[in-house]
């Protein structure tokens, strides 16, 4: 399946059905009067978030969603039915903006959320709603309410409690095939990740879902190589993950690099924690690996963790530290949370 987070779509809400004028014609009723119907109201367009869809690849080849009109009132006071409802199917972690691309209509996080992004147009009145005691047989009806229309558009951003940060060839989708069951492209030759993947990892009895982007080179908040739109996958992890590799000849300057295009990008990515590991250590002997976490410690003003994810050295222990983390976050979430509902009570 193509992986697809940004779509544009063109949505129209359905119209309203007419009133009919009509006039009661029975055989022994000498004043049968007005008998016209209303008509049915117009289908809405309606987002809901739903399980089993992790793309918007669906929109890639249908972008016009248009809701059923609503049926025409007919004699006999009867009433049109109304216009079948649009119902648009995202996955978990879909926000839909104005067509100007900044105003957000909807974020969907939780399976189930349902917002009505157009309302279907009102049926108009039969003949029959216009009858007074002053005006026994009126000969007028209402036309139905016109929907309304207008593009949108749909960016998925995955959900995620960790995501791998770091350059191409960092080693994020080994290190992701090594702790999950997802299988990214993994070579022996120099390549990038071109989407990102989502992988549950698995330590002891407890899990997170861990995200894998494609890699950052510098600039790439200028648009150079494939850019950092794909940065927004991680907007909502709690902790990153930022992969060095060890073979790079200035752990440092890589370190700094990727730091700063987070930064570029949004100052929530650059303010968010992380764990910092150098990678590939199966490849260097003992001194490269000192020189290199004391570069990296100065730079990073953190601990270094030493990770090789083709032979699974210290990776347990990464994993072990994300677990904490979130732990610490929950924790602290629901101290947060008791704090807010208890009251001083006061005589």
């Amino acid at each position: 399946m193509k992986f697809l987070d940004q779509a544009k779509v063109y949505i129209k809400s359905g119209s309203g059905g007419a009133g009919a004028v009509s006039f009661l014609r029975e055989k022994f009723v000498e004043f049968g009067g007005p008998d016209g119907g209303n008509g049915g109201r117009g289908g809405d367009i309606i987002a809901e978030c739903v399980e089993g869809l992790n793309t918007l690849i669906d929109y890639r080849y249908q972008q016009h969603f248009r809701a059923d009109t609503g049926v025409h009132g007919m004699g006999r006071n009867r009433t049109g039915a109304d216009g079948a409802d649009v119902i648009l199917r995202v996955p978990k972690g879909t926000q839909i903006f104005e067509e100007d691309q900044e105003t957000l209509i909807a974020d969907f996080t939780e399976v189930g959320q349902r917002v009505v992004l157009l309302k279907g147009g009102n049926g108009g009145f039969g003949n029959a709603y216009f009858k007074t005691s002053s005006n026994q047989a009126p000969r007028r009806a209402n036309p139905g309410q016109e929907g309304t229309e207008k593009g949108i558009w749909l960016r998925l951003k995955l959900i995620a409690d960790a995501g791998l940060v770091g350059q191409p060839n960092a080693g994020k989708s080994t290190f992701l095939a090594a702790v999950s069951a997802a299988k990214p492209k993994i070579a022996d030759y120099p390549f990038t990740t071109l989407h990102p993947n989502l992988g549950v990892v698995r330590v002891g009895e407890r899990e997170f879902v861990l995200a894998d982007i494609p890699g950052l080179i510098e600039g790439a908040s200028e648009g150079i190589g494939i850019g950092d739109r794909f940065l927004g996958h991680i907007e909502r992890c709690n902790i990153l993950i930022h992969l060095i590799d060890g073979t790079s000849e200035d752990v440092a300057h890589v370190y700094k690099a990727v730091r700063y295009e987070l930064a570029a990008y949004a100052d929530v990515l650059a303010d968010k924690d992380e764990i910092v590991v150098l990678n590939k250590v199966d490849a260097l002997s003992e001194d490269e690996i000192k020189a290199k976490v004391k570069a990296l410690k100065k730079a990073s003003k953190a601990e270094v963790r030493l990770v090789s994810g083709v032979t699974g050295q210290g990776v347990e222990q990464v994993l072990w530290d994300v677990i904490n983390f979130l732990d610490a976050e929950k924790a602290e979430a629901v101290e947060m949370e008791k704090k807010a509902t208890e009251t001083k009570w006061t005589p």
